[in-house]
């Protein structure tokens, strides 16, 4: 099977010659990558899309329903990013990081199995559950992105976070290619539509994004928590004040904190935006859907690589490979024509989005303190949600705007080049800590 791939995995480090297994901790937080991975790509990027603008939005103009379907993304993020310092300070409590990633978990799993009762033309109902499943799946990545401190050592960061990445890619496209064998084959399995069958694959996505969380939930324990206080709300909301007056002094943790705000907001809207896109300039649903099963295959070595590759010439550099491509995927996006231009640039973007996202989240892990790590993983969660407000609003909104959806996914190379020229500025080696005690 191909978890017993990642169980059996072994690497060389710099640091460390010898060959070190995969701990019981490491594989089952890669493994809720795995996990979380199918509503991503099933519910964010694929099926739910399509269900939407064809089902839930039946009658509205292509434009209108992909404004809507990103106005749904940017209320999900709003309320993402502002409840996540808060919840990120309290997390760092002994045994409260479980907890809020549990309850956020439950919020997605219990929305994403709602979303078979959406009926044709209730297109607000299904940006609620859409909404809820969003907030449900980021919510939970917060805290799930923290326990990386606990689980790795800083030696080791940079690849279990690329494994994580690379894991989920490859095993997302195992209930994907169930969910479209439901589709496409629906007349030989017995459905008179496609209806039903996509409303299964809503119920699969819960169903295997809760059965790979089990082992997250079971071995992955906080080892890294501030001092017990009788008070830990009052605490926490102290410590996060305190955070907010002082962030901007840790000149390496803000500096990348703001590039990262830039560049990720870039890839995200892509990532959310690109069945849409495809759709809008005459792309067929089947081609789409293989394109898109096809990247996540091809993400999966490439994000590997990218994690091997930052051993040598460092997480940074390889994060700047990555903003590159995405410069010329937005540059190029302006062009595109025929189905086979779609073809190139997705396969570029699954060659740049595991290592771009995976390193820089071990990139951060290394800048901040262990014991904080819940609430500083919240500052990094709120810049990146509030990216994600601006980017779909700029595809949405100018390709409404315009007539053409290629000027809003154009508009977004601005973004990746801010963001580039301000991460070249970051010193790694400035962490938190250090800079405190300067």
């Amino acid at each position: 099977m191909w978890f017993d791939s990642i169980r059996s995995s072994r690497h060389t480090y710099a640091s460390n010659p010898g060959n070190c297994s995969v701990t019981k901790a490491e594989r089952s937080w890669i493994l809720y990558d795995c996990a979380n991975s199918a509503q991503t790509l099933i519910v964010t990027t694929t099926i739910l899309p399509i269900f939407f603008k064809s089902y839930a939005a039946k009658g509205m103009a292509d434009e209108e329903s992909t404004f809507y379907w990103g106005v749904g993304n940017t209320v999900a993020m709003v309320f993402v990013a502002i409840m996540s310092p808060m919840l990120g300070a309290l997390a760092d409590h002994r045994g409260f990081k479980k907890r809020l990633f549990v309850t956020f978990l439950t919020i997605g799993l219990v929305a994403t199995a709602a979303l078979p009762l959406v009926g044709e033309g209730e297109w607000l109902f299904c940006l609620a559950l859409f909404g809820l499943s969003t907030i449900g799946f980021y919510g939970a990545v917060v805290f799930y992105d923290s326990f990386l401190v606990d689980v790795a050592t800083k030696d080791r960061m940079d690849w279990v976070s690329s494994n994580g990445f690379a894991w989920g890619y490859f095993a997302s496209t195992i209930p994907y290619i169930l969910c479209m064998l439901l589709i496409t084959q629906h007349q030989r399995i017995g459905f008179d539509s496609t209806l039903a069958p996509t409303r299964i694959a809503f119920l699969i996505t819960a169903l295997w994004w809760f059965g790979l969380s089990v082992p997250m939930l079971l071995n992955v324990r906080q080892v890294h928590f501030v001092p017990e206080h009788a008070n830990p709300i009052g605490e926490s909301l102290s410590r996060l004040a305190g955070t907010l007056r002082n962030v901007t002094k840790y000149r390496a943790l803000f500096g990348f904190l703001i590039a990262y705000f830039l560049y990720i907001d870039g890839v995200h809207t892509i990532y959310k935006m690109a069945v849409a896109f495809g759709l809008d300039i005459g792309i067929d649903q089947t081609k789409l859907l293989t394109i898109l099963l096809v990247t996540q295959i091809v993400a999966f070595p490439c994000a590997i690589l990218f994690g091997y590759l930052a051993k040598f010439a460092g997480a940074k550099r390889m994060v700047l490979v990555g903003i590159g491509v995405y410069f010329l995927v937005t540059s190029l996006a302006y062009f595109i024509r025929e189905v086979w231009h779609f073809w190139v640039l997705a396969m570029m973007i699954a060659f740049a989005q595991g290592g771009i996202q995976s390193l820089s989240r071990s990139m951060f892990a290394k800048l901040v303190p262990p014991e904080n790590s819940a609430q500083f993983f919240g500052f990094y969660d709120i810049f990146g949600k509030f990216a994600t407000i601006l980017g779909p609003v700029m595809v949405g909104g100018i390709g409404w705007t315009t007539g053409d959806t290629r000027k809003g996914v154009f508009s977004l190379i601005v973004l990746f080049a801010l963001g580039g020229l301000l991460l070249i500025r970051v010193d790694e080696s400035k962490t938190v800590h250090s800079e405190a005690a300067a």
